[in-house]
């Protein structure tokens, strides 16, 4: 299959308008390039909300009238319309309570600094690559005083063996998920309740980080309320996968709730009006979180056709991770150079329209790069066709393995 080599940046409409920019704008060049590309699409695998104009997001509370009344007053520090999102929440996992944040990391740290008053001990057991360690500039060390340890280092969620034989006490095990920087990975329901009673058996309690815990009842076979009764505690996102403009719940026992909104006032959570968020939270959880588990579903048929189109098209070394995915996001690995598959992702959208890596590509080791697809509303219209014929134009964009240089991944 013949392949070009065009490599330069481009930005704008025609050949004319192409400038390479210099290394220090490249990395803000590339993002406005690709989301240029995005915006423009005719197809693509998801369409992140987030990326939308003010006026389009804004639109996301057309309707919003049918799920509240908005006659009723305006929500001042708390109450109205959060109190609402707030029980809704708590129904849907089966919790005693719940209280809105302004922030996932708010309500994290909030949480296991609760957690540590009432076990007496400030060690949280959780993953090298679970977000407060990776995405939150040590908050939970530097602004709540607690001491994070790693019972394994594997690209996966402990089991239940190495937090029994962990060779130091913690007062709280954390478990992401899904382990999103480590492929949205997920245990099995059987092996994720054997992990929270090795925890329980060390006097430990379990606290989940469920950012993405709403696209998780498909691997799991349970309903939310299930998944979420295993842990002590749980939080939740309202923008990851809901769409909404931002915020999060802490779910949980009522007096560990109380004691959360007290830790909310001091931090700085107790925003005076946080009806546009709330309203938005409700939207989505009334219309995106029913369509979730179709979402992961397509998600799989994506990941195979993926595989079948890379090794049709005779790449050396491809991997989509996991093989079946765990939710509706997973990774795709390619022995190639970031800067390569990053310029190919986006000569393929700007000239078909057909923008099949949206995301960003990483290094991940000489050669060789991931990037995380995800599926959503849009990408429900593509068939494993599609994705196939879509692989094939990629391709074509990509130099020949013998023009790049250096040794290939294994097989």
């Amino acid at each position: 299959m013949a392949r070009t080599t065009e490599g330069a940046e481009a930005c704008g409409e025609g050949a004319g308008e192409r400038q390479t920019p210099s290394p220090d704008e490249l990395p803000r060049f590339r993002r406005e390039r690709r989301i240029a590309v995005l915006r423009r699409a005719e197809r693509v695998l998801a369409r992140p909300g987030f990326l939308g104009t003010l006026r389009e997001r804004l639109a996301l509370l057309d309707g919003v009238q049918d799920l509240y009344d908005l006659d009723e007053p305006v929500d001042m520090y708390g109450t109205g319309v959060v109190e609402a999102l707030e029980e809704r929440v708590a129904g849907l996992l089966g919790t005693e309570a719940a209280a809105f944040f302004p922030t996932g990391t708010m309500a994290q740290q909030v949480a296991l600094r609760c957690w540590a008053g009432r076990t007496g001990s400030p060690t949280v057991a959780l993953h090298p690559l679970a977000h407060p360690e990776v995405h939150e500039r040590k908050a939970f060390s530097e602004v709540g005083g607690l001491r994070p340890v790693h019972i394994t280092r594997e690209p996966r969620l402990p089991t239940a063996d190495e937090v029994r034989g962990f060779e130091e006490p913690f007062g709280a095990l954390m478990l992401e998920l899904p382990l999103r920087d480590a492929g949205f990975v997920l245990p099995s329901f059987e092996e994720l309740a054997e992990v929270v009673q090795a925890a329980h058996e060390r006097d430990a309690v379990v606290h989940f980080d469920g950012a993405r815990l709403w696209e998780t009842t498909v691997h799991f076979g349970r309903p939310l309320n299930e998944i979420a009764d295993l842990a002590d505690s749980v939080y939740v996102s309202f923008y990851k996968s809901l769409d909404g403009y931002g915020g999060a719940a802490l779910a949980g026992p009522g007096t560990l709730v109380e004691e959360a909104k007290a830790w909310r006032h001091r931090y700085g959570g107790m925003v005076f009006q946080q009806f546009p968020t709330a309203l938005a939270a409700l939207a989505g959880l009334e219309r995106h979180l029913p369509r979730l588990p179709e979402y992961v579903r397509h998600a799989r048929v994506v990941a195979a056709a993926l595989r079948e189109g890379f090794a049709v098209a005779g790449l050396p070394w491809t991997r989509v991770h996991p093989a079946e995915p765990h939710t509706h996001d997973f990774r795709l690995w390619l022995p190639y150079d970031a800067d390569v598959l990053t310029e190919a992702a986006l000569r393929q959208g700007e000239e078909t329209g057909t923008l099949l890596f949206a995301n960003p590509w990483q290094h991940g080791g000489p050669g060789l790069a991931f990037t995380e697809v995800c599926v959503r509303a849009d990408g429900l219209a593509w068939t494993a066709d599609d994705v196939r014929a879509a692989v094939t134009e990629f391709v074509a964009r990509l130099p020949e393995a013998g023009d790049l240089g250096g040794p290939r991944p294994p097989g």
